[in-house]
C-alpha cells in the first residue's frame, strides 16, 4: 500500500492526495508534525518537509516531483495535458499557485493564523494577514480570467494546475478567508472542483484548535 506523509492543511500534501485520488490509486495517510524534526522522518526526507510518498518501497519527496512520478508511472488519466503546449501551460500554472500564490497568500494567512501557533513561533502578524487578504483578489481575478475562456485553468481538461490552485485555496477557505462573493467565476470553478469525488476527503480534515469555516464542506457554498 502506498503511504503519504502529510499535514492535513498543507496545500502541497493536499495536492498529492488529489493527484492520487484522481488517478484512482489507493493510499494511506500518516500525519507528520514536521516541526518536531523526528529522526526517522528526516532519514527518509532530509529536508524535513511534507509531502513524502512511499510507493512500493521507493521514497519520493516534494509535491511536484511526486506528481511527475505518478504521471509517468500511472499515465492514465493524464493530469498534465495531452499535448506539448497543454503540458507547458499546466506546468506553468501549477508553479504559479505552488510558488506565487503560496508566497503571496498562503504564507501570509495560513502560516500566520495556524502554523505559527503550532510551531510555537508567537502571535500572528496582523499586517501580513492583511497583505495576504489583499493579494488573494489578484489571484482570484486571474482564475476568473482563465475559466471565462477555458473549461479548466490550463485548457479543456482538468490538470495539475487545477489541483495546485484548489489545494492552496482550500486551506484559505478552511479559514474562511476567501472572498468568494467578489469573484463569481473563480467561485464557480472552485465549486466544480470541490464537488469532485477526489476532493471529498479533504473536506473532512480538521486541524486541532482551528474550526473550519461554516461553508468549508458545503458544496453549495
Amino acid at each position: 500500500m502506498r503511504l503519504v506523509y502529510h499535514l492535513p492543511l498543507s496545500p502541497f500534501s493536499r495536492k498529492v492526495r488529489l493527484f492520487l485520488a484522481e488517478k484512482k490509486l489507493l493510499f494511506d495517510l500518516r500525519a507528520e508534525n514536521v516541526w518536531q524534526r523526528r529522526e526517522q522522518f528526516l532519514a527518509i526526507n532530509p529536508a524535513g518537509q511534507v509531502p513524502v510518498l512511499v510507493d512500493e518501497g521507493e521514497v519520493i519527496a516534494d509535491s511536484t516531483a511526486i506528481g511527475e512520478y505518478l504521471e509517468e508511472k500511472y499515465p492514465t488519466p493524464t493530469l498534465i495535458g495531452n499535448s506539448v503546449l497543454a503540458r507547458a501551460e499546466a506546468r506553468r500554472l501549477s508553479l504559479w499557485f505552488d510558488l506565487k500564490f503560496f508566497q503571496e497568500v498562503t504564507v501570509n494567512i495560513a502560516h500566520e493564523k495556524m502554523m505559527k501557533r503550532l510551531m510555537g513561533q508567537g502571535q500572528p502578524d496582523s499586517e501580513r494577514i492583511r497583505v495576504g487578504k489583499e493579494n488573494i483578489h489578484y489571484h482570484l481575478e486571474y482564475i476568473g480570467f482563465l475559466t471565462a475562456r477555458r473549461s479548466w485553468l490550463a485548457g479543456s481538461d482538468l490538470t495539475c494546475a487545477d489541483l495546485s490552485a484548489g489545494s492552496q485555496l482550500s486551506v484559505i477557505d478552511y479559514l474562511g478567508d476567501v472572498p468568494w462573493t467578489d469573484h463569481t467565476d473563480a467561485k464557480n470553478w472552485y465549486a466544480r472542483l470541490k464537488s469532485r469525488q477526489s476532493f471529498q476527503p479533504l473536506l473532512t480534515d480538521h486541524m486541532p484548535g482551528v474550526i473550519p469555516s461554516k461553508t468549508y464542506a458545503d458544496l453549495d457554498f
